[in-house]
């Protein structure tokens, strides 16, 4: 005797949990709800927006190099059952002309962040990197705040190639974002750098 095939989860049984309540993600079929942030993910997540979104969040040109669309938490689906809400994620502007209004947000994203927690961490290091690595999103970044590490991969056609690991206290050029030198400790809650 087999047993009944398990129904997947999809978009629609996503957009009916009321949008207040919301904070949910369909991870290869299973609608399961995001775990509430540690003060370090939070802290973490925070740092990383702000060290991205002033140089980058902007057209390019000028000052800063420019040329993407940065958003935190942003409902993505990349396949039909798989919707993330990814901590930090960036679409090039050559790409996504206008970054859409309504989610979730239909076009791939060109980086994805996501910080780990212990509560999701297998999630963020097995499925949810295999679905962006067969998305082909270009760039996957992991930012691990209790053991204070940044670890980048880059897509490649047989899979992510890890092309940058470091830790608190490492000055990095973290592809794409690698027109800017930053200090990694700036993710853990060392001072940003001075301008």
């Amino acid at each position: 005797m087999s047993l009944p095939a398990r129904k997947l989860a999809t978009i629609a049984d996503l957009l009916a949990i009321p949008e207040a309540q919301r904070f949910h993600e369909i991870i290869s079929g299973e609608l399961v709800p995001k775990a509430m942030p540690s003060p370090k993910h939070g802290g973490a997540q925070a740092s990383l927006a702000g060290l991205v979104f002033r140089p980058y969040n902007r057209r390019p040109g000028g000052r800063w190099p420019g040329g993407w669309w940065l958003a935190t938490e942003v409902e993505v689906q990349l396949e039909e059952h798989d919707v993330y809400r990814p901590d930090v994620v960036g679409w090039r502007r050559e790409r996504l002309p206008e970054l859409p209004e309504k989610t979730p947000i239909l076009v791939r994203p060109d980086w994805v962040c996501e910080v780990l927690s212990p509560a999701n961490t297998r999630n963020d290091l097995v499925k949810k990197q295999r679905t962006y690595q067969r998305c082909q999103v270009p760039h996957y970044w992991i930012v691990d705040p209790m053991n204070e590490v940044l670890t980048v991969y880059r897509w490649m056609p047989d899979g992510y190639l890890n092309v940058l690991t470091a830790e608190r206290g490492d000055r990095v050029r973290a592809e794409p974002f690698d027109a800017i030198e930053g200090s990694v400790g700036v993710l853990f809650g060392d001072d940003p750098d001075e301008e």
